[in-house]
């Protein structure tokens, strides 16, 4: 491989574990078991099968091959990562509260950005990183001030922060 096209690699897979840990920086301070070590790896997982798969030197000059390898890689990260994000959901049946939605989101959301990243899309990775931190910070802050998640009013906490 051209020691550019390795440097490449290296930062989008850089990138994609940056913005991994970054995502579960917000998770880690709400106290959710998905955190920063968590994304940082799915990310990174996410971007490094896509690299791979996007740059794939047997493929050689058919842009058929490649799209049928990265429908292929894209398909198999989201569809399986669901997996890992399912894991977090929970319901409690006393109260009927379910727990964990937004980590679950936010593992989808990391690994679909690692697939971006992992391809080369660093407009697409760099807003929807941006985005997603405005709605884990940002959205997070509304819903305290407005008391938008729980019953605030008898003491109860909110299903997740």
């Amino acid at each position: 491989m051209h020691e550019l096209a390795s440097f490449e690699i290296l930062l989008r897979l850089l990138a994609a574990t940056i913005a991994g840990v970054a995502l579960g920086l917000d998770r880690e301070l709400h106290g959710q078991a998905t955190g920063m070590r968590t994304l940082g790896l799915v990310a990174l997982g996410a971007a490094a099968i896509s690299a791979a798969g996007s740059t794939l030197p047997q493929l050689g000059p058919s842009a058929d091959a490649h799209s049928r390898v990265i429908q292929g890689v894209v398909q198999g990260v989201l569809a399986g990562i669901g997996f890992l994000g399912a894991g977090v959901i929970l319901r409690t049946p006393h109260d009927r509260r379910v727990r964990g939605m937004t980590t679950a989101a936010n593992v989808w959301t990391t690994a679909a950005l690692g697939v971006v990243f992992g391809l080369g899309q660093w407009r697409i990775a760099g807003v929807t990183f941006a985005v997603a931190l405005v709605l884990l910070v940002g959205v997070a802050r509304i819903e305290t001030a407005f008391a938008l998640k729980g019953d605030r009013k008898n003491g109860s906490s909110p299903p997740e922060s």
